[in-house]
């Protein structure tokens, strides 16, 4: 047997694959016992907070059941219809079963339903009472669909791995941005009685090798290994869960790939320990379609349900195991339980439309129409493809666009797809029903450009609207750039509009008396295949050839994630550049009333946007597939070597300058910031390090309490009306910590020269770390904490320190800085203001408090076993 790899840390260890020199190849998963800490009996659940009338309900219910009964309401099967996945009907107990359907953007698959803007497109809008009502909006339709589940949001990924496949499905690469935002989203899609079910659980960060595949040598190579620390694990990866779980959501998905070396789905760890017992989950764990890799013991480790199937390895083995005594009948009663108090918790025994009443089995043949557009919802799709839109570039006010004489319009992007069917010219033009075919969706009509290979990085077919895969939306219309900038010209009366949308060369030829040249490039992204760059050459040769024949060209890229900038964003002819993400079928008309200035832009990066794919270092890639017959062939690993350093955390870290940082953004105005003040809301004086509060839903009680509240004013100081979005960030006193974390933002529209207040409130959870030894959060008492306030995670021009257990009149210190040159403070990082608007650290300090003494940190990651 070959010997694992290991980084040892006292008691415990870790597995490194890709520390370990050459091994012969290891054929057999016993190697791995023990990477993943076993964790049993799976907790039962409890009726914690707000779960008390459901579990009661849920318990009466399920002792009338017999064996079989309770194992068909945790397998899945197929019926003529186009849900996702069904649960059978237990008809004379007047359970008519459930219809779970995806996603993300929308009821799938499925006509007369809106295409709303995506999860990272929210994300840039960093509004929480817009993701709310984008919620209760898109319940709605899942309802009226007959739907009782919504297979979403996502919060796994993360966005790790900047080349992610499906890191447009969340909201960002920050856990506490992605935690507000799916906090709301739950809570406004569940006021419609329809039930969340938040994914993918956990660590769940690239798509090459998600599933298991067959070797040349016909030998199974299992799915990739994600080794995460405990400490990354809670820091980064969990915490969203987190907000999942105390919003209420009803399920969560668990993930196709191992966790330290143990399936997703069968990991004791993950399911018993973390989510059912520390966060104190009342809901159940969904597999991924094909997720579930064993009988029994995927059933021991926490699983409650297996999708799109039962009778792979559950169905009858299930009842057979019960009846044996291989599997408790408390187990299966308490996954029977958990399914059944899901549907009491969001009252769909009471009026709720019959089981996918909405979503016939084939939209070409004829069947009853179930129109789930409400006409109130109009608005908040419109403003939600709005928000999510970020200028990052405007030399010289060149937006917004000043009555245009003439416009000219250039790149693939702007115009709507021209067809998603499998095949060019088949019957069945189902657009958006059937976009998440990657290849017709990339290549399309483009193929007249030549032989066309899917994941070249853009989708040559039309505007992205969307992503691919199963969090794909199907739309009731897209309206494409360049139909609403005609419809705006139409408008006007007297403006020109010439378009150049398919030129093979990435060229164009410029109308010399053009008031601007227009140019749309995407970037695509699709579940089931990470990308293989975040760039195209195509692309930015198009930029570039329209920029040296145009004097004012303006860029809109529609990107699924990432996208760099750096061979053309320089050039002096590009004026304007806008990140317009993933925005819906509104696209279009959204991004009209931005370049005209019906509205100002208002959303910022929910990632980091680099100079080079180097700067990502490790993180840029999904880790590859190992060489067949070496020691980890079988058995692909992904060590998460980096710890806590993803995105800014590692840009700060290693004092990498962006392009653009996390947080950046620019409107049609300017604004200050000033009078920041810090105060305590409990008294923290004698304040315990670790919680003591009873458990609820998303964790222990203490973790919600506030602590502290922070105050600033913004004013805006220029002549347009805008919304800027305030940011609060910590520097938190102990070892390995980055050297500042997201902890609070507020989006505030305000009036030329009017000033408000803004206000974050502080919770425990947000000044603590997570303690391995102790296994629990921890307050730094004693350690002088530092808050920084301002436009982007660089641009923070207010600091205030205080000290945890001494915060009152001689414990808070608030320094206020000039805005165009901002002084260091104790414990914060110094930032300057660059001439265009990029500020850039020059030092950092983070201090560790031991013993009283303050410690310069190694900035080193702290690994243990998870």
């Amino acid at each position: 047997m070959a010997s694992i790899p290991v980084l040892a840390l006292g008691a415990t260890t870790f597995l490194f694959a890709s520390q370990a020199a050459a091994q012969a190849q290891i054929t057999n998963d016993t190697a791995f016992y023990g990477q993943s800490e076993p964790v049993y009996p799976s907790p039962q659940i409890q009726g914690l907070g707000d779960w008390a009338a459901a579990y009661t309900q849920a318990q009466a219910f399920v002792a009338q059941l017999t064996i079989e009964e309770k194992t068909n309401l945790t397998g899945g099967y197929s019926e003529a219809n186009g849900c996702s996945g069904n649960i059978y009907a237990i008809e004379r107990l007047g359970f008519p079963g459930l219809c779970v359907t995806d996603a993300g953007q929308g009821v799938r698959a499925t006509d007369f339903v809106n295409g709303y803007a995506s999860g990272i497109h929210v994300g840039a809008s960093w509004n929480k009472a817009l993701t709310h009502q984008r919620g209760v909006d898109m319940g709605g339709e899942f309802r009226t669909k007959g739907v009782n589940l919504q297979l979403g949001p996502v919060v796994g990924p993360l966005g790790r791995v900047a080349e992610g496949g499906r890191n447009w499905e969340g909201f960002s690469n920050d856990p506490y941005l992605g935690g507000k935002l799916v906090a709301e989203h739950i809570k406004g899609l569940q006021s419609n009685g329809v039930g969340t079910c938040t994914k993918h659980f956990i660590a769940n960060e690239q798509e090459e090798d998600r599933n298991p595949t067959t070797s040349s040598q016909n030998e199974t190579i299992q799915s990739v290994s994600t080794n995460v620390d405990d400490t990354a694990m809670h820091e980064l990866y969990l915490w969203p869960f987190v907000d999942a779980v105390h919003a209420g959501t009803v399920s969560i998905m668990c993930a196709y790939q191992r966790v330290n070396n143990s399936y997703a789905c069968q990991n004791s760890k993950t399911l018993n320990g973390l989510l059912k017992t520390e966060l104190g989950f009342q809901g159940y764990v969904m597999s991924d379609w094909g997720a579930q890799h064993s009988g029994v013991a995927s059933a021991e480790a926490g699983m409650d349900m297996v999708m799109p199937s039962g009778l792979a390895y559950w169905g009858p083995n299930l009842t057979e195991a019960v009846q044996n005594g291989s599997l408790p009948e408390a187990r299966l009663d308490d996954m029977a339980t958990r399914i059944m108090a899901t549907w009491y918790y969001t009252n769909q025994e009471n009026g709720f439309p019959e089981r996918g009443v909405g979503m016939p089995a084939s939209l070409n043949a004829p069947h009853e129409v179930v129109n789930a557009r409400n006409p109130a919802a109009k608005a908040g799709l419109m403003q939600a493809a709005i928000e999510g839109h970020v200028l990052v570039k405007n030399l010289n006010n060149t937006l917004p666009l000043q009555k245009p004489r003439l416009l000219t319009v250039y790149g693939y992007d702007a115009v709507n797809p021209q067809f998603n069917t499998p095949t060019p010219g088949l019957s069945s033009w189902a657009l958006g029903l059937t976009s998440t075919d990657v290849q017709s969706v990339l290549c399309g009509f483009s193929e007249l450009l030549g032989p066309c290979t899917p994941f070249r990085g853009y989708a040559a077919n039309g505007t992205l609207y969307t992503g691919g895969g199963s969090g794909a939306t199907s739309p009731a219309y897209i309206s494409a750039p360049l139909d609403a900038i005609q419809a705006r010209a139409i408008e006007d009366g007297d403006t020109v509009v010439y378009w150049d949308t398919q030129n093979i060369n990435a060229t164009g030829a410029v109308e010399g008396a053009t008031d601007a040249c227009l140019v749309f490039i995407n970037a695509e992204a699709s579940e089931g295949v990470d990308r293989p760059a975040l760039y195209d050459s195509y692309s930015d040769s198009l930029v570039t050839n329209i920029a040296d024949q145009c004097s004012n060209t303006i860029v809109t890229i529609h990107n699924a994630g990432i996208r760099l900038v750096d061979n053309w964003v320089d050039h002096p002819n590009v004026t304007a550049v806008i990140y317009a993400h993933l925005p819906g079928q509104d696209s279009g008309r959204a991004l009209v009333s931005i370049l005209y200035g019906d509205v100002s832009p208002s959303g910022k990066l929910p990632y980091t946007v680099a100079h080079n794919e180097s700067d990502y270092a490790a993180i840029l890639s999904p880790v590859p597939t190992p060489e067949e017959g070496t020691e980890y062939s079988l058995f692909p690993q992904d060590p998460f070597t980096e710890g806590v350093y993803i995105d800014y955390r590692a840009f700060d870290a290693q004092n990498i300058t962006p392009r653009y940082e996390f947080g950046y953004g620019l409107t049609y105005t300017t604004f200050s910031y000033s009078n920041i003040s810090i105060s305590k809301v409990s008294n923290t004086m004698n304040i315990s390090a670790y919680p003591t509060g009873p458990m609820i839903p998303g964790g222990n009680a203490d973790l919600f309490d506030n602590l502290i509240t922070v105050t600033a004013t913004i004013t805006n100081t220029g002549s347009v009306a805008a919304a800027e979005i305030a940011q609060l960030y910590v520097s938190i006193p102990a070892a390995g910590q980055p050297v500042r974390q997201l902890r609070g933002f507020d989006k505030v529209f305000q009036e030329p020269g009017a000033s408000q207040t803004v206000s974050f409130d502080l919770q425990r959870r947000d000044l603590s770390v997570w303690d391995v030894a102790a296994q629990k959060w921890r307050l730094v008492v004693g350690g002088q904490y530092t808050i920084s306030v301002g436009a982007s995670s660089r641009n923070l021009p207010l600091t205030g320190t205080f000290t945890m257990g001494s915060l009152g009149s001689d414990g808070t210190q608030a320094t206020q800085m000039s805005d165009d040159q901002p002084a260091a403070s104790t414990g914060a990082t110094s930032v300057t203001q660059l001439s265009d608007g990029q500020p850039q650290a020059t030092s950092v300090a983070v201090t560790q408090i031991s013993d009283g003494q303050p410690q310069a940190s190694t900035g080193l990651p702290r690994v243990r076993r998870f």
